[in-house]
């Protein structure tokens, strides 16, 4: 694919778009959006997508528009492969259309796979929450221990001589150093507890989810900036009265969706490069989604905080078996044996940007490990989606329409990586047509000051694999 016949423009229809929501209003985007509004959730789309929502989402109305752009309905089975906490699934089910799913980190699964099961009564989930708030209200006093900030106890404090509890150490040791302080440590694992205990059955899920949510809304110490750092520190904080309105924002919302309950979803935790071992040949309507970009983040410490409390992460080699099944995106993620960079030797543009960044790191003296992989981290994630696109095409039916949100990237050394058109030379040449690279908004890179381009890039599979797999 030549780079001058990819045509990048603004796109029309987020100027213009209207989207439908379940409840009759709606979201406009102003005539000449900023930055900002194109990657907003907006009021009327926040229900379930609000339920939990990685830092990183792309918004539901980016869903909406390429879904109606590619004739998407019913009787259509969308893909996202790399599902997250499930933006794609969640609008996809809100607008009647079949839906699967892949993620990889089983945190982000779990959030999707409650986001999107809506065969659950409100009042039932809100009862059953309201018993397990109590049990934990109980528990906590009888250890002497208060949970609220309210005015009457400005001044007080929590007793000395209990033994609080912590996180076991293996996990703990997963964790950036005052992630959450010891109060409120303590009141989240009472309020685990309880939920475990109360028998909650379908609810359970629910409830742990509310408590996702809330532990890095309200119970920790987290900042999100350009990367996950410590903000505030909260010595002590309410744990039930935050993950009660979680709830109960879920059993509001389920009384407005509950009529799409049937409409059907399913979502995989798998590597998002094996597709073809999940899902029949040829059945596969279109692609919906927004791969890790090439860069220095590592998108399980997003997360991080919330696996270890719920359970999903508990140990450094959990965490590593974790990171074996992600496109290799960042040096922190790079192991023996990786190989996916073979696939990418053939394309001259990526081989020349890795000669780049280790000519740069060598004149600028950096010899640290994770500096010595920037250059080949670089041709991993590249192979990594080559391997995602070719195993891809035995599940998609002739014609299937795709759309893949990435951004440019110049975070290592400074060295520009325009993601989305050398993911385009690599999918043309594993047989796709790419169809378009629109420009969806910029952004400025922290490094550099530079305005870099996010980007959707459109691809159609006809059907027809090329004769040779890598472009020289």
């Amino acid at each position: 694919m030549r780079a001058l016949a990819l045509r990048l423009r603004t796109m029309r229809s987020l100027q213009t778009y209207t989207p439908p929501t379940m409840f009759g209003k709606t979201g406009t985007i102003r005539a000449q959006p900023t930055n900002g509004s194109v990657n907003r959730l907006l009021p009327a789309d926040r229900a379930v997508h609000d339920w939990y929502r990685f830092v990183l989402s792309y918004p539901p109305h980016l869903v909406r528009y390429y879904a109606e752009r590619f004739g998407l309905g019913q009787g259509s089975r969308l893909l996202d492969p790399f599902c997250g906490t499930g933006t794609t699934l969640v609008e996809a089910k809100k607008l009647g259309i079949d839906s699967v799913g892949i993620e990889a980190n089983p945190l982000a699964q779990f959030a999707s796979a409650v986001k999107t099961d809506w065969d659950v009564d409100p009042l039932e989930l809100r009862t059953q929450a309201e018993l397990v708030a109590d049990a934990t209200r109980d528990e906590l006093s009888r250890q002497g221990i208060r949970d609220s900030l309210l005015p009457l106890f400005e001044g007080a404090t929590q007793p000395k001589e209990i033994e609080l509890r912590r996180l076991p150490p293996d996990t703990r040791k997963l964790l950036l150093t005052n992630s959450i302080s010891p109060y409120p440590e303590h009141k989240t694992l009472t309020l685990l507890d309880q939920i475990r205990q109360s028998g909650a059955g379908k609810f359970e899920a629910c409830e742990r989810l509310a408590v996702a949510k809330c532990l890095v809304a309200n119970y920790g110490n987290l900042r999100f900036g350009p990367e996950v750092g410590i903000g505030r520190i909260k010595e002590d904080t309410p744990v039930i009265d935050p993950w009660i309105e979680s709830v109960r924002v879920m059993t509001d919302d389920l009384g407005h969706i509950n009529p799409l309950a049937s409409v059907k979803c399913e979502i995989h935790l798998a590597d998002a490069r094996c597709a073809s071992e999940l899902f029949p040949a040829e059945s596969i309507d279109s692609v919906i989604t927004s791969p890790p970009y090439p860069n220095e983040k590592d998108y399980t410490r997003t997360t991080r905080l919330e696996s270890a409390f719920l359970g999903f992460v508990r140990n450094r080699d959990e965490l590593r078996s974790l990171k074996r099944n992600l496109v290799r995106s960042n040096t922190r993620g790079v192991y023996k044996g990786d190989d996916d960079d073979s696939l990418v030797s053939g394309n001259r543009r990526i081989m020349r940007i890795a000669r780049e960044i280790e000519r740069r790191r060598v004149s600028m003296g950096k010899t640290s490990g994770f500096e010595r992989l920037y250059a080949r981290v670089a041709q991993l994630y590249f192979g990594g989606m080559a391997r995602h696109f070719a195993d891809l095409r035995r599940v998609l039916r002739p014609g299937a329409r795709l759309a893949y949100v990435v951004g440019d990237q110049a975070s290592y050394l400074r060295v520009m990586i325009r993601t989305g058109e050398l993911l385009g030379e690599i999918a043309e040449s594993l047989g796709y047509v790419v169809e378009d690279l629109e420009l969806f908004r910029t952004r400025i890179a922290t490094a550099t000051g530079e305005m870099l381009r996010e980007e959707v890039l459109i691809l159609r599979w006809n059907g027809r694999k090329p004769k040779r797999r890598q472009p020289r």
